[in-house]
């Protein structure tokens, strides 16, 4: 396995600034967000570390030339916004622009794009299911086409009172995939896992490795802790955030050790990137860039390495 981290956690560092770093505190890869140049629409969001409107073939040729030069690989291009938003002109413009950081992709012999799949968050998931086969169907051809397979984050984006009831993320349970999988079994359409999302819904983080691990293309290394207090007092049908924190990776629930035991058991070799959302290390870029390291100093003890 290959650690590295997400990129959105250091969005005032350039592309080059970021590899250094990465290369310098022994990273093997990062992967590298690709927001549309502009503002973001939510924490962690909008971080522009390739701008693939304007990438063309010097300018990937300058992006690998760099990577070889500090010994940092690209774990995978990130962008992870709603394309299944019932607002159609935005559905729209996440839509072309995911095809724009697929192309990208190819363009880098990177081969791996992650994402959300989307939800109009005040529908169900069967209602859903339609305008998902229609937009995912032909996705997945095209980046299938390109070369390049799509890994979809677990993650229900079900935090702010914008994304209320349903969240804006379909893919985040098993039942889920277990559908998603059968409707478009592409070898190209897999998962970027990431364990804490499971954990603050309260559901097994280690079967699901069990019974997906062929379509394990990438996975979060970002931990969560259920405050059980809070949860008793506010109940499931509370807005997350009311009883869990994200954290760093050992400042959790998540069992690593298990976790690892497991994750290796499904033969899995990839891109394990550390994904910063602890509010506890966002003082200053200082701080998240230690962040970074302590979570590597407690993952390697898993992975190897220095």
């Amino acid at each position: 396995m290959k650690l590295g981290f997400v990129s959105a956690i250091l969005p005032e560092l350039g592309l080059r600034e970021l590899m250094r770093f990465a290369g310098r505190e022994g990273f093997q890869c990062v992967e590298l967000m690709c927001w549309p140049v502009g503002k973001a629409e939510r924490r962690y969001a909008g971080v522009t570390h390739v701008d693939v409107s304007a990438l063309d073939k010097a300018g990937a040729r300058q992006i690998k030339d760099l990577c070889a030069a500090t010994g940092v690989g690209i774990s995978g291009l990130g962008y992870y916004p709603n394309v299944l938003s019932p607002d159609r002109k935005e559905a729209a413009a996440c839509l072309a622009h995911l095809k724009k950081v697929i192309r990208a992709a190819r363009l880098l012999d990177v081969g791996l794009v992650n994402t959300f799949v989307g939800r109009d968050w005040r529908r169900s998931v069967d209602d859903c299911w339609p305008a998902f086969l229609r937009v995912w169907k032909p996705l997945v051809r095209f980046a299938a086409a390109q070369g390049v397979r799509i890994g979809i984050e677990n993650c229900p984006m079900l935090f702010t009172r914008d994304e209320w009831p349903g969240g804006k993320n379909l893919a985040h349970s098993p039942a889920v995939w277990r559908r998603m999988f059968a409707d478009i079994p592409s070898a190209s359409f897999g998962l970027n896992f990431d364990p804490s999302h499971l954990v603050w819904q309260q559901m097994d983080y280690l079967k699901p490795l069990r019974e997906f691990g062929t379509r394990l293309f990438h996975i979060h290394a970002k931990d969560a802790r259920v405050d059980r207090h809070r949860l008793d007092d506010a109940g499931i049908l509370a807005a997350p955030l009311q009883y869990h924190v994200p954290k760093l990776p050992g400042l959790g629930d998540v069992d690593w050790g298990r976790f690892f035991s497991v994750l290796a058991d499904t033969g899995y070799d990839g891109p394990v990137c550390i994904e910063v959302e602890d509010r506890a290390y966002e003082k200053s870029l200082a701080t998240r860039q230690q962040a970074l390291r302590q979570s590597a100093r407690f993952l390697r003890q898993f992975m190897g390495g220095r």
